[in-house]
């Protein structure tokens, strides 16, 4: 496949050449890391990242990996109200200007399609960092990635999706990588009104991907992989419709001890009550392995899209 200009879907990552060439050049910059033989080969370059919704962990792990490589970083963690955004500038509009000052532009919108609008304006790679409940196509990636090494495969594997599928854009970016993958077996777990959306099972359908929707927690238990979401709350019309459903579900030790000893238990973070702080400390819960995987993740994606 031709080389990727911006990043705005999961779908543009699910090419195994594709990913074989990030998944190595991650190992090999978090091996040159550790033993502190990091080149830079984004010197002189500089990522702009532009947040209207707020975040930690993606927006760091873009700033240090951008760092890492040698490069400058131009940040908006507040685009929302401290941009000129607040004055009524349009995503198209900030976009062809801060490309002016940019090399690339990692985007955060609680706008569905604000990524690809963006895209569509700049003459610099556009990363969609999220979009609403739309996609977060490199957390997906690094999702894949945690897989991958901490099981040795992707195929194969059985699955368990916990908690908001409606409007997790981790779950929808991640479905592109499983339905691909050979074997695999999903388990759809979920509130009634936070069920999967239509279109995302037809997506499983139409590729005859195995998969089952359930209320029950406990459909878990033979589950290789727990991918585990927070309930949006930002995503809700109304407190009492969000008080309804948040406390769903929550792995505690007992339900991982529950799973088999070789599964793991991943979260994209920010957690709330989901998953129990005692299960930090079991060797099945992956999520701030994970999360560390994302600075490497991120640093091959920078390094491919901007050397």
């Amino acid at each position: 496949m031709s080389k990727l200009r911006h990043v705005i879907r999961a779908e543009q990552l699910v090419d195994p050449a594709l990913l074989d060439e990030l998944f190595n050049s991650a190992s090999k910059l978090e091996r040159d890391d550790k033993a502190l033989k990091l080149e830079h080969p984004l010197r002189g370059r500089i990522l702009a990242t532009m947040f209207y919704e707020p975040s930690t962990r993606t927006r760091f792990s873009f700033e240090a990996a951008m760092q890492k490589l040698g490069g400058g970083v131009l940040t908006a963690e507040n685009a929302l109200d401290n941009s000129s955004a607040s004055k009524g500038e349009t995503i198209a509009d900030t976009v062809r200007v801060v490309s002016g000052y940019a090399d690339a532009i990692v985007l955060r919108h609680p706008q569905v399609g604000a990524a690809e609008m963006a895209a569509e304006a700049s003459p610099v790679p556009i990363i969609n960092a999220g979009d609403g409940a739309g996609e977060h196509p490199t957390q997906a990636l690094i999702d894949v990635y945690t897989i991958r090494k901490e099981l040795g495969r992707l195929e194969g594997l059985n699955i368990a999706l916990v908690g908001d599928l409606k409007n997790g854009r981790t779950i929808h970016s991640l479905l592109p990588f499983l339905r691909n993958a050979p074997g695999v077996s999903l388990t759809l777990i979920s509130p009634p009104q936070l069920r999967l959306p239509g279109k995302y099972v037809r997506m499983l359908q139409e590729a005859d991907t195995r998969f089952a929707e359930t209320t029950r927690l406990a459909r878990v238990q033979p589950a290789d992989v727990v991918y585990v979401t927070r309930v949006q709350r930002e995503r809700f019309a109304s407190e009492a419709e969000y008080d309804a459903v948040k406390d769903s579900y929550r792995i505690d030790l007992h339900v991982a001890d529950s799973l088999k000893a070789r599964s793991i238990i991943l979260h994209a973070l920010p957690r709330t009550t989901e998953i129990s702080p005692e299960v930090d400390q079991d060797a099945r819960a992956a999520y701030f392995r994970q999360a560390r995987n994302g600075l490497y993740v991120r640093m091959a994606l920078l390094n491919y899209l901007m050397s």
